[in-house]
């Protein structure tokens, strides 16, 4: 089982990010993706969820309207489209198979001028 994000980098504020999270191991279309943020010393935040489907997404407050998840099953690869980028969005993002100890290793992402 495996997940690889990818997409990170520095962008400057107002700027736009692609995540992306391709899995193989497992299959992929039976389940939700999560992703999740962990910034410098704070907790791990919830991010955004998608259905396996694709046909409900969630996100939290602080990104709902800016971030957009979606997902791919022929690719085997979910991703987050993320625009007008903050500071506070600095943090290395992850994916997570939903209900699954599941994870990748994350990918750094930061907003700075």
């Amino acid at each position: 089982v495996q997940l690889v994000e990818s997409g990170g980098g520095l962008v400057q504020p107002g700027g736009s990010l692609r995540l992306a999270c391709a899995a193989s191991g497992f299959t992929f279309s039976r389940y939700g993706v999560n992703w999740y943020r962990r910034a410098p010393g704070r907790e791990r935040e919830w991010v955004a969820r998608i259905s396996t489907y694709g046909g409900t997404t969630n996100y939290a407050d602080s990104v709902k309207g800016r971030f957009t998840i979606s997902r791919d099953n022929a690719k085997n690869t979910a991703y987050l489209q993320m625009n007008s980028l903050k500071s506070d969005d600095t943090a290395v993002y992850y994916c997570n198979a939903h209900l699954t100890n599941y994870w990748g290793q994350g990918t750094q992402v930061t907003v700075s001028s």
